[in-house]
């Protein structure tokens, strides 16, 4: 179904990546038909590859979805994150907080980077192919489909320091998380909707560890069988799945254990039942914050002018506040292909 917030969580998601790294020079804007006298068939490529990745492994969705925030959040949409370290540096996607990243999302891109190679050879940008990539997936798994913008250009930086300070934490505290994305314009609503994607994948159980063993009440520090906001039989299912999660930390529970492969609200709804494994999402939605209260709408809209114009608002702030150096696009997107720091002729 195709709902009011989750519209929000689209808009909210692609908001800094429709024009999060605009090409060298920083003046061209981005646009949807970039590529349509350079390699008109580029979406069309990308969504074959990314179709037949999605129907191999149904966990390429949550993956890729996963790192394209992991991306943008982080210096903006530039493929940064896809960069393999080598021996002179490290690089972003060896940050312990990126550790995690699922390799299915990287082999995604690289497919799709393969078969534009095979047509328009050095043309499409990474980040533009991880854009678009989370854009198909979204549309794969049930969400609206909608245009992405494109003409970003790869970063020519690298740094696993930079993932480690910008990118949240699961133990954050929704006031630390509000500080954290207003700094990047983004509103508590829009938080709210991007924790929204969790509505695809899973979470690893030391992520939430802390509310099903050795919990504590917040204000006496009373011990408790589990986090008492939580509902009982799910908590306890949880440190049934889990109660060997320290010596396999592989183990993980769906975070959406009603629709685990869609792309719905159900996540939120989910919460509010109690349903929720991790902490700060729930917190989120389940305090008082203003508009973040609608998180468990179910009347179906479509999108509305408004969400239309905070995206394109926030398109422009995330702009602003962007590095004009960016020019790697080339034939792999795991290397410098013109060598870190250096830009392109």
């Amino acid at each position: 179904m195709r709902l009011s917030l989750l519209v929000v969580v689209v808009a909210a998601a692609l908001s800094c990546a429709a024009a999060a790294s605009p090409p060298a020079g920083g003046k061209m804007p981005l646009t949807p038909d970039f590529y349509k006298q350079t390699c008109p068939r580029a979406e069309r490529i990308i969504a074959e590859v990314i179709q037949s990745k999605q129907m191999e492994n149904p966990t390429t969705a949550a993956g890729v979805l996963r790192v394209f925030f992991h991306d943008c959040f982080v210096g903006g949409c530039d493929a940064s994150v896809l960069i393999a370290s080598n021996q002179f540096a490290k690089s972003e996607h060896d940050a312990e907080i990126n550790l995690s990243l699922p390799g299915d999302a990287f082999d995604a891109v690289v497919r799709a980077k393969l078969a534009l190679e095979m047509e328009c050879p050095g043309v499409v940008s990474c980040a533009d192919i991880l854009s678009l990539a989370s854009g198909v997936l979204v549309t794969l798994t049930g969400g609206p489909r909608y245009p992405v913008p494109l003409g970003r250009r790869d970063s020519l930086s690298s740094s696993p320091a930079a993932a480690d300070a910008e990118l949240p934490h699961s133990n954050f505290t929704v006031d630390r998380l509000i500080q954290m994305f207003g700094a990047k314009g983004f509103s508590v609503q829009e938080l709210v909707a991007l924790s929204g994607a969790h509505t695809l994948g899973f979470s690893h159980c030391k992520e939430f560890a802390d509310r099903i063993f050795n919990y504590r009440d917040k204000k006496d520090g009373k011990p408790e069988p589990f986090d008492p906001t939580m509902n009982p039989s799910f908590a306890r299912g949880l440190q049934g799945a889990c109660k060997d999660y320290l010596k396999d930390p592989t183990i993980a529970a769906f975070n959406d254990i009603m629709t685990p492969g869609k792309f719905d609200n159900m996540y939120f709804i989910n919460l509010e039942r109690g349903l929720g494994g991790c902490s700060t999402p729930t917190r989120s939605c389940g305090r008082t914050r203003g508009p973040s209260r609608s998180c468990s709408s179910t009347h179906p809209t479509p999108p509305s002018s408004s969400t239309t114009s905070a995206a394109q608002w926030r398109s422009s702030a995330c702009s602003a506040s962007r590095p004009a150096q960016r020019e790697r696009s080339g034939r792999r997107c795991d290397t410098y292909n013109h060598g870190p720091n250096m830009p392109t002729n």
